[in-house]
């Protein structure tokens, strides 16, 4: 059997960068060579720097650089040196062509793909590592086997990730599973072996899960479906409950309670972000049409319609309750990742209701702290929004703080769980003072406790929360 001692990583980004870094970190009898062709990114991994926040990471990284763990732009020079390759490129929802809006585009698989088959002189275990529809490694088995030759073999292996941002490194080194499916061919079981033996230098075996391939690639998007879908379970829900006057945090701790369910995920908020969610359902409901099955794909296209309905429905619910116009008006949006702990905005609800906003002429100020104001400019300028950077730039201001964000606006709009935004580290009183009255306050993630906050003399609405909340 293979004994893996020299690691690749093609891709340094959210996935490949945290991951091979644990496994340098747990592993220093293995050499792990993290590559990217974007110099950058590469120099920023070399730095003090990271490019990615993650609490965690830091140390991870620091403590084994320059010994097994290396990050460098030569992608060549670490195919030819690696027994197994991790590809851990981006898959981006096609935004052109067939199957736009939700096939996921794997140019960059297939490049990377191809690269190895060209540069590689020696046999390699290649593994997928980005988050890929079904029988994706299919596609990268035809294009390796058609290189291959008798002194030159290549093994699939599929190694999807379950990283949750802002807890990667925690998840990494104290996984719920690690998933392995290989080809069910003696070859394949060997590769299979030699990346188990990789993950339990710190991971009980009893907790590495090998399966074939097809399994493991669909087990990704499914737990990823399912996730999403209780939470806009619980989201349809606080829609009920802001009708009814019942609290979707007393309905949900209810749910929970039953050992079948579980309390986690059950929280509701103003919709789901992240890179996999939205992106990965999509995908299975891209690949129910195409393998003809339209009734699972419109099971699942309904938990993305009720994501978008619960951001939309919260816009409306802000519009209306300031006297149903924002136009020139200040609103402060707390929050711009899709989740506390992390400074990732892929998909996040911030940019959804912040687009909204401005098409109503409001004027917005965003406060986060983590997200580099260049990374709000991007998101907020893609094409489609707003074209004109100038245009863009009078019509937002990016704060430093909570009260500088507050400070003479209508209203309050939390959108990210940032721990610093709750009552007990936010001086709420302060912010009321500094805003037009009435004050407004909309609590997009259950954070504040709604009777404290009107006793300064805000006016709030929590999503979920009736503002009679049964007492009428």
């Amino acid at each position: 059997m293979v004994a893996v001692k020299n690691i690749c990583c093609i891709g340094a980004g959210y996935v490949g960068g945290p991951t091979c870094a644990v496994i340098a970190y747990k592993c220093h009898d293995i050499k792990v060579t993290i590559v990217d062709l974007n110099q950058a990114r590469i120099d920023a991994w070399n730095s003090d720097k990271l490019p990615i926040y993650e609490p965690g990471l830091e140390e991870v990284v620091f403590e084994r650089r320059g010994k097994n763990l290396f990050f460098t732009t030569d992608v060549d020079g670490a195919i030819q040196e690696a027994d197994l390759i991790f590809v851990s490129v981006n898959t981006p929802t096609k935004k052109a062509g067939m199957g736009a809006g939700m096939a996921a585009d794997l140019a960059y698989i297939e490049s990377a793909t191809r690269r190895i088959a060209e540069v590689a002189t020696s046999s390699k275990i290649v593994v997928e590592k980005s988050t890929v529809p079904c029988r994706t490694a299919e596609s990268m088995r035809t294009i390796l086997d058609a290189n291959s030759t008798s002194e030159i073999h290549f093994d699939i292996l599929s190694n999807p990730e379950f990283l949750a941002e802002g807890t990667a490194i925690k998840d990494l080194l104290n996984p719920d599973r690690v998933l392995i499916g290989a080809l069910q061919t003696e070859e394949g079981i060997k590769a299979q072996h030699a990346l188990v033996d990789v993950y339990t230098h710190w991971v009980p075996r009893e907790r590495v899960i090998t399966t074939n391939v097809w399994s493991s690639e669909l087990s990704k998007l499914a737990a990823n479906a399912m996730l999403a879908q209780r939470i806009s379970s619980v989201n349809a829900l606080s829609a009920v409950c802001e009708a009814t006057g019942a609290d979707i945090d007393e309905v949900a701790y209810a749910c929970g309670r039953d050992s079948r369910l579980g309390p986690k995920f059950l929280k509701a908020s103003v919709g789901f972000g992240g890179s996999c969610f939205q992106k990965d359902i999509l995908n299975l409901v891209y690949l129910s049409r195409t393998l003809n099955l339209p009734e699972v794909a419109d099971y699942w296209q309904q938990v993305v319609t009720i994501n978008e309905y619960q951001k939309k429905r919260f816009v409306q619910k802000i519009i209306s309750t300031l006297f149903n116009t924002i136009t020139h008006k200040r609103i402060a949006v707390l929050g711009f990742a899709f989740k506390k702990d992390t400074g990732d905005t892929r998909e996040s609800a911030a940019i959804t209701l912040i687009k909204d906003f401005l098409q109503e002429n409001a004027h917005v100020a965003i406060y986060d702290p983590k997200v580099e104001h260049e990374q709000i400019y991007m998101d907020l300028s893609e094409p489609g929004l707003v074209d004109d950077r100038k245009k863009l730039e009078s019509q937002i201001t990016i704060c430093g703080s909570a009260y500088e964000a507050a400070e003479n606006a209508d209203a309050v709009v939390i959108v990210t769980e940032w721990d610093e935004f709750k009552a007990d580290q936010l001086d709420y009183q302060r912010i009321y003072d500094n805003m037009h009255k009435p004050a407004f306050l909309f609590d997009g993630r259950l954070l504040l406790n709604a009777p404290e906050i009107r006793k300064i003399g805000f006016k709030v609405h929590i999503i979920g929360k009736n503002e009679l909340e049964g007492t009428a």
